[in-house]
């Protein structure tokens, strides 16, 4: 992860989902004055958090290529996946 400081166009690179950049340039380019700083921080925490993502995936891949398991506890969350998708479907979305 860079130390640069965050910018418009960091925070539109880091954000790396082409409909979540969008969201964001619309959303700081009709902001006005007085809301700038809180609209910027709060896209600049959501793309730190996309990035951290982003990171600890390479990591995850990184350990998985060389037949390892990544360090840490990770949970099984297929059951309530799939509980949540029948509840979907029950409800006729799908």
């Amino acid at each position: 992860m860079s130390d640069s400081p965050w910018t418009i166009e960091r925070i539109h690179d880091a954000l790396a989902a082409p409909a979540l950049a969008q969201r964001f340039l619309a959303e700081i380019n009709k902001a006005p004055a007085h809301e700038l700083l809180t609209t910027f921080a709060k896209w600049e925490r959501i793309a730190r958090d996309t990035q951290a993502a982003l990171d600890r995936a390479d990591e995850v891949i990184e350990y998985d290529a060389r037949g390892e398991e990544p360090p840490g506890e990770w949970v099984d969350g297929t059951r309530r996946i799939q509980e949540a998708a029948d509840r979907i479907r029950a409800q006729g979305a799908a």
